[in-house]
């Protein structure tokens, strides 16, 4: 489960459980309507009470990723793991923005 809270040019994401790719979905269609109408945003992802994530949301995200390389100012990631941190890290490659 995910919570979504969005203000002017910031999208934040908190994960509970298991994130699905229905939930990376519904988190797509935010960024992209904001980036789309307002440019570039901030994106804060809360995944300290994430339990674990289907691989099919990490592959979108790495999509995700590539496909918006420009669209992101700053980038924060909380998180108890050292794979999700990892992959962060590895966004890094495709996003050109400050990530924490």
């Amino acid at each position: 489960m995910i919570v979504i809270q969005h203000q002017k040019n910031r999208v934040s994401m908190n994960v509970y459980g298991e994130f699905t790719l229905s939930d990376f979905k519904e988190f797509e269609e935010v960024v992209n309507f904001k980036t789309r109408f307002e440019g570039p945003v901030d994106l804060l992802f809360d995944l300290r009470e994430m339990a674990d994530f289907t691989v099919d949301v990490a592959w979108e995200d790495l999509a995700f990723a590539r496909a918006h390389p420009h669209d992101f100012n700053r980038i924060a990631v909380l998180t108890h793991s050292q794979w999700v941190a990892w992959s962060a890290w590895l966004t890094r490659i495709f996003v050109e923005a400050d990530l924490r």
